[in-house]
């Protein structure tokens, strides 16, 4: 049996990155993968990059005013070839990097436990069993794909995946769900020129976040053309020609809607339903998480868990810091997920919307007595240059210490500007920080300086 300094289950973004710095330390490194088209990890694959390259695409399209449907399905088509070099690309890039490197052996094959040391692979050629000093998963996570009959082997129903690489830009989609995922895809699909449905079982849109920033993208979305069914059961969905059926129970009254695709987007959860944790004393929550400890130590010794499968938020760049809890406790450091600071998010609509920290509601809940900041994005000399003024902009504030408590940020490229206020709030700066910095104009950015001018 070959043994190993670490094995890595799953080639994320955590996995890789400490691949590579054990093996550059003169570490053996085993790399397992069970799918050639997921080197790299969920990012690069089916999920930042790829969704990205789209959104950008579609914002080209949406500004063709003029054009046809058949043009947009064009541009559409391209859309998805440019988002498959790229992929390509990158995923060629990530496997060289570990697979040229003689300390680490990439295995291309399904992995489980035998024991908290023992990892049995199947290969499309055999079956073997490794050994592994330390072990570490980093698997990634997987669609939550609900219990509505007709969506098994439905030649119209794809996951947030599959639908990327759908040649034919649909006529009609059908978002099932309402979340974050679902309505980045419904701007992206709406942006070159499809209709879309949003079909969504609550009755309260973006419930995480404050009514006043809700409302203030549900109108742009609305602006776009997609059509909103809250408070909706979906009952079934069937294959018809040409296209699929999905049957709504909506307001107590039977619905039916056609679409030539249907998007199922009712969140994700993490992938170890075939890891068989449990032989290798690893235990896993009720929804199929790694359970671990601040220094994402699973329940077994010799064991952690990165990323996605350890459930918490699903980003690439909470996995890379997870490699860094795990690096720096390797070698003598104290950095653990408690020294974890304001962790930023942006949802990739069109504009974008970034958050860090704590909404208004929140806050209140939380006892602070808060000052309330909100700017239009209309305000912006840089929103209307680059002809989207949609939008608003709002901080919260903690009305005692001036510390700035949480940002909503729905405006164009507050992807980048969130991570300049998780700076202030990371160093525990005076908002007046922002109000007075001097920031470089025209730029986005500026727009900080009048937000926080209360």
């Amino acid at each position: 049996m070959k043994k190993y300094d670490a094995i890595m289950i799953g080639f994320g973004k955590g996995a890789k990155t400490l691949a590579g710095k054990l093996a550059a330390g003169g570490s053996k490194v085993a790399m397992i993968e069970k799918d050639a088209g997921m080197y790299g990890g969920t990012c690069i694959n089916v999920g930042c990059i790829p969704s990205k390259s789209l959104v950008r695409s579609s914002g080209l399209a949406a500004l063709e005013t003029e054009a046809s449907f058949e043009e947009k399905a064009e541009k559409y088509r391209l859309a998805i070839e440019e988002k498959r070099r790229l992929t390509d690309m990158l995923r060629r890039k990530n496997y060289g990097k570990l697979a040229d490197n003689p300390n680490i052996d990439v295995i291309l094959g399904k992995a489980s436990f035998v024991s908290n040391t023992v990892v049995q692979i199947v290969t499309d050629q055999e079956t073997v069993a490794i050994e592994g000093e330390k072990i570490f998963i980093n698997t990634g996570g997987t669609p939550v794909i609900p219990a509505i009959e007709g969506l098994a082997d439905n030649p119209y129903v794809y996951t947030s995946a599959s639908l990327m690489d759908l040649d034919q830009l649909p006529k009609h989609l059908v978002i099932i769900g309402g979340g974050y995922i679902g309505l980045e895809f419904a701007s992206m699909y709406a942006g070159f020129g499809a209709k879309v449905s949003v079909v969504q079982d609550g009755e309260v849109f973006i419930p995480r976040e404050d009514r006043d920033i809700a409302d203030a993208i549900k109108e742009v979305l609305e602006e776009k053309g997609v059509s909103f069914y809250f408070g909706a059961k979906t009952e079934k969905v069937t294959a018809q020609s040409g296209q699929a059926e999905v049957l709504l129970n909506w307001r107590g009254e039977e619905t039916v809607l056609q679409g030539e695709a249907v998007l199922i987007a009712t969140g994700r959860k993490a992938n170890t339903a075939e890891l068989q944790a449990d032989k290798a004393g690893v235990e896993l929550d009720k929804r199929g998480a790694v359970i671990v400890d601040e220094n994402l130590k699973t329940t077994a010794e010799n064991i952690w868990a990165m990323g996605d499968a350890k459930g918490g938020l699903q980003f690439t760049y909470v996995s890379l810091d997870d490699f860094r809890i795990i690096w720096s406790q390797m070698n003598g450091g104290q950095y653990s997920q408690a020294g974890r600071k304001n962790v930023p998010y942006s949802v990739f609509l069109t504009p974008s919307f970034s958050r860090v920290g704590l909404n208004e509601e929140e806050a209140r809940k939380a006892g602070y007595r808060v000052k309330i900041a909100k700017l239009p994005a209309a305000a912006i000399p840089k929103a209307q240059v680059l002809k989207n003024p949609q939008g608003l902009l709002k901080a919260i504030i903690d009305a005692d210490t001036n510390q700035i408590l949480g940002a909503m940020l729905f405006c164009e490229e507050s992807y980048e500007m969130i991570n300049t206020v998780k700076l202030a709030m990371d160093l525990g700066a005076d908002y007046h920080v922002l109000k007075d910095q001097i920031f470089t104009h025209p730029t986005m950015s500026e727009a900080l300086n009048d937000l926080f001018e209360i």
